[in-house]
């Protein structure tokens, strides 16, 4: 089991950039898959982007170019940098950890853009 909590989110313009952070309860260098999800209201959940524990990313359509993902195995943190932020970027951003095929949720940091 883990225990992931989010950090970093807040209200931001139109054009600007946010780093979000997941810090883990416990140690990640075994977790093999770690991710970000996001959920705007009335949407479903969608897949932002996942990084392995040997540093390979994914990211999830339309992801690719503002969004990156990294992990630091030695601080048991996760990040997400997002770059160009705009309104439709508006939503809920979760960590995902998958350990052994479960996946552990944090509770999720705010992200709203302003126009």
């Amino acid at each position: 089991q883990v225990q992931l909590v989010e950090s970093g989110g807040g209200l931001v313009q139109r054009g600007g950039s946010l780093r979000l952070s997941c810090a883990a309860s416990r140690s990640i260098f075994e977790i093999l898959v770690m991710g970000w999800y996001r959920q705007a209201p009335g949407k479903q959940r969608e897949l932002v982007a996942q990084i392995d524990r040997y540093g390979s990313t994914n990211y999830g359509d339309s992801m690719a170019g503002r969004f990156t993902i990294s992990r630091d195995n030695t601080k048991n943190t996760m990040d997400l940098r997002i770059d160009g932020l705009r309104p439709e970027d508006t939503a809920l951003y979760y960590c995902q950890a998958l350990i052994l095929g479960v996946p552990y949720w944090g509770q999720g940091t705010q992200v709203t853009v302003s126009s």
